[in-house]
């Protein structure tokens, strides 16, 4: 008897799972992940993505196995793997969510679908965002999500087995493939069973912390969903975890405004969670050009290794880009703003092309999603021709959102020695300052690698005359056709009434 693959990829849970429920309708399924050494050589992949990939695929098996299957992990390029699997037993089709990965994964799905055509097997791929393969325009994309959205998640099927005699390879190292060793200590665990409690603590607890404290650096840890890492691999779906901000939201009461309030700002966030994949999807080269051509040459040809140095060691003489610096190597994350803030600081003071930033930042971001990464690298660089410049001053951020210096404090113990008065601005502090609290600027703490209102200035120039030419301008209107969004409001107008079938969406 025939039988289908449901490969999995970036989609690792069982629940709401459309390419598992539609194989398990056609017969039996073999469940399949394939770790790909191409794909774990790659510049924009970490250890830490790893090991959270590895506790996301030991949840998922448990999760078969309850079902009386089981996930089978076989380490080599996937088209290999199929032939192997397919010499061994000939399948009739293979059932998997589509990607929106880097250029590797891409072409490795180019790959897939000419095997298959050569061997007359039959692939069949679902969408697991709000993203349109083969999108024509832009115009109706948001109907189409809010239909994607609405309709009732898929129960785990009831499933027949393929039963083989397949290898079962013992997970290679992190030091096989090729990772560095780090691994951020205090970084989220992976696994859907992890990625359910971190919802269920955010809908019924922290949803009212977060209007008013996604933006601190201090806050956001608590206040912000910390559910990306999870969408990001797929251990929760997106349509699950929209319907269930609904159905909380019509729980609550009168009283209960500021947690409203903010599952609203959330889920309006995940929508453009898929208009910022849809940008990659409909344009893959995004991840390596800038999408405005426009803007060619405007970095790239002056590339400064010591400024670039500076910011990867946290070394950059602002406290509070150090500081962040410092909080991704220890937890692999950090909120949106500070996130901003940093390819800002990289873009203009230190004048860096967004593409060795951002892989640099893809290896430290436990949530990376190619997508959302590349998309927003070039929007806070400037080099999307669409987008307002976001020029940040971390001065003023921290005066903002660090006025008393806790979060670099915490994260730079030096700082600790720094009176109140230097806070934010400790390389002026006068000689005898330094040497009263044994903080010496050069030696304990660096100082400024530029000078940050000078450079913030030159950088303007250069990029507002470029952005004032007509030949630039008159590129933009094509753009903002293909990429932009349609979206009328960034909340929703009314919450509606939900229930676990079928929800309507009003935005």
């Amino acid at each position: 008897m025939s039988y289908s693959v449901v490969w999995f990829k970036r989609d690792l849970r069982i629940a709401d799972h459309a390419a598992l429920v539609h194989a398990a309708e056609r017969g039996p399924v073999l469940c399949l992940y394939v770790i790909e050494p191409s794909l774990w050589a790659e510049p924009d992949v970490a250890n830490q993505h790893y090991q959270f990939l590895r506790e996301s695929l030991a949840d998922l098996d448990r999760a078969l196995r309850a079902q009386g299957g089981q996930l089978h992990v076989l380490i080599g390029e996937v088209v290999a793997i199929l032939a192997d699997l397919f010499a061994q037993s000939p399948f009739n089709a293979i059932f998997s969510h589509e990607e929106t990965g880097n250029g590797l994964t891409f072409a490795r799905d180019r790959a897939v679908g000419a095997w298959c055509r050569k061997q007359n097997v039959q692939w069949n791929e679902f969408p697991q965002f709000g993203v349109v393969r083969r999108l024509a325009t832009r115009d109706h994309w948001n109907r189409r999500w809010e239909k994607h959205m609405a309709v009732a998640c898929a129960p785990v099927p009831q499933l027949r087995w393929k039963q083989l005699n397949l290898p079962n390879p013992a997970l290679p190292s992190a030091a096989t493939l090729g990772l560095p060793e780090h691994d951020p200590p205090q970084r989220q665990r992976g696994g859907r069973q992890h990625g359910l409690a971190t919802l269920s603590s955010f809908l019924q607890e922290r949803s009212g912390l977060y209007r008013g404290g996604i933006s601190s650096p201090l806050k956001a840890p608590t206040a912000c969903s910390r559910l990306s890492p999870y969408l990001s691999y797929g251990c929760l779906s997106m349509r699950e975890v929209v319907q269930a901000g609904y159905r909380r939201v019509n729980m609550l009461g009168p009283e209960q405004d500021r947690m409203k309030k903010g599952i609203a700002a959330f889920l309006s966030r995940l929508h453009w969670h898929c208009h910022f994949i849809q940008k990659l999807e409909s344009e893959p080269e995004l991840e390596y050009r800038n999408l405005h051509r426009g803007y060619d040459g405007l970095r790239e040809d002056e590339w400064n290794a010591a400024h670039f140095e500076a910011l990867v060691n946290a070394r950059t003489g602002w406290p509070l880009v150090d500081a962040c610096v410092v909080m991704l190597q220890q937890t692999g994350w950090l909120n949106f703003r500070m996130r901003a803030m940093l390819v800002s600081i990289a873009a203009y003071p230190l004048w860096l092309h967004w593409r060795p930033v951002g892989l640099w930042l893809a290896r430290q971001f436990l949530d990376y999603e190619p997508g959302i990464h590349w998309s927003q690298l070039q929007m806070q660089s400037g080099t999307t021709g669409m987008n307002t410049a976001r020029i940040y001053n971390p001065i003023k951020q921290a005066q903002d959102h660090d006025p008393r210096g806790a979060f670099v404090r915490h994260w730079l113990p030096t700082m600790r020695r720094v009176p109140d008065n230097w806070l934010f601005e400790p390389w002026l502090m006068p000689q005898e300052v330094q040497d009263r609290f044994h903080v010496h600027i050069g030696k304990d703490l660096p100082a400024p690698i530029v000078d940050l209102e000078a450079a913030t200035r030159a950088s303007k120039v250069r990029i507002y005359s470029l952005r004032a030419r007509h030949d630039i301008q008159s590129a933009v209107a094509a753009l903002v056709q293909k990429h932009g969004s349609r979206k009328r409001r960034d909340v929703p107008r009314a919450v509606p009434q939900a229930t676990d079938q079928q929800l309507r969406f009003e935005f």
